[in-house]
């Protein structure tokens, strides 16, 4: 019988996503864009008719998008590499409907027996389809949902299963303010990697907020992630907390402010745009929560900072994006967009 030898490496590269190593389908948590992996990996507040922000928030698919198509490569970790491709179509008096392809490759992997005996090889890779609607209430409120069928392949092991995100944005374009609300991964296993065993999704709440000051050229977004759990900390058996000093046996006392600060910034996320002209802007993030759990203690570097760009020439939108997770490696994120319309003749 074939083992699965190194698979769990893997959960080591998306910790950050990770609740006490709960769930299944993880890579539905990755962020799909350069823009939202340079924003500190997670975007859903900007209505600004970005089509690679639908994956995340599904009520921010508009009319604007309209036979646009975007698609999405990173470069993760190793051999693991993951995409998104999308297109959105418009249809008036009903709403806005687009359709997407996530993957996950994580690469080659050494099957061998239960000797040890090295019997192959084989490939383990995730995907999703993402069927998505939405539509606007009225000029300043929109919701939308997200239907997601997965399949999951791990060698002989695979799994089935579906989730549902939904989502409500509010904006004001004339004060460059939008609020979204997005519950994500409300779903089922239906059928399990071990017959009979099945495990939860990557259930979670997320609430953000994006503004731009008047006459500023900038953008600020914040994202307020897992609401529906406080405590994100994790207590690693192999590390555990001093509760005393190891030289005079005094109890360490607990600084109880510190410990608060410390469990709240863990569900923020942020992001800032430099918006230097209509066709270029600069992009920054930060992850408390990534920065906290992934950094080395004795060099932390610029774990959990994130940095990218945008371009747009002639008819295309260009992405990039590298988000730092640890001292081994960073991700790079690319993505180009386009509205095939534009390469449609006029007629005259």
């Amino acid at each position: 019988m074939k083992k699965l030898v190194v698979i769990l490496v893997f959960i080591n590269f998306v910790a950050h996503a990770q609740i006490g190593g709960i769930g299944v389908y993880k890579f539905l948590n990755l962020p799909l864009s350069a823009r939202t992996g340079s924003l500190g990996g997670n975007l859903i507040s900007v209505y600004d008719d970005d089509l690679n922000l639908v994956a995340q928030n599904p009520s921010l698919l508009s009319k604007g998008m309209n036979n646009k198509l975007a698609l999405s490569y990173i470069n993760y970790f190793t051999d693991i590499n993951y995409g998104y491709t999308t297109y959105a179509r418009h249809i008036d008096k009903i709403g806005t409907f687009a359709a997407g392809i996530q993957f996950a490759d994580y690469g080659k992997f050494i099957a061998a027996d239960e000797n040890g005996d090295i019997t192959g090889q084989f490939r383990a890779s995730d995907y999703s389809l993402n069927l998505t609607y939405a539509r606007e209430i009225d000029s300043n409120f929109s919701v939308g949902g997200q239907f997601k069928t997965i399949y999951s392949r791990f060698e002989s092991y695979f799994s089935i299963g579906s989730a549902l995100d939904i989502s409500a944005t509010y904006h004001r374009s004339k004060r460059n303010f939008a609020a979204a609300l997005v519950i994500k991964n409300i779903g089922y296993q239906w059928r399990s990697y071990n017959r009979g065993v099945n495990e939860s999704l990557p259930f979670e709440i997320q609430l953000g907020v994006s503004k731009k000051p008047k006459h500023a050229p900038f953008r600020v977004s914040v994202i307020f992630t897992n609401l529906q759990k406080w405590d994100l900390t994790f207590a690693d058996p192999q590390n555990p907390v001093l509760t005393a000093d190891p030289i005079t046996g005094e109890a360490i006392k607990e600084k109880k402010l510190a410990k608060f600060g410390d469990k709240l910034m863990r569900h923020f996320i942020f992001g800032g745009e430099m918006l230097l002209t209509k066709n270029f802007n600069i992009r920054l993030g930060y992850n408390y929560m990534r920065r906290k759990e992934l950094k080395v203690d004795t060099r932390a570097a610029l774990v959990g900072f994130s940095f990218g760009f945008g371009i747009k020439i002639s008819k295309f939108e260009i992405s990039y994006g590298r988000a730092s997770y640890n001292l081994a490696g960073a991700s790079n994120h690319f993505t180009i967009a386009c509205n095939l319309s534009e390469f449609t003749s006029k007629k005259q």
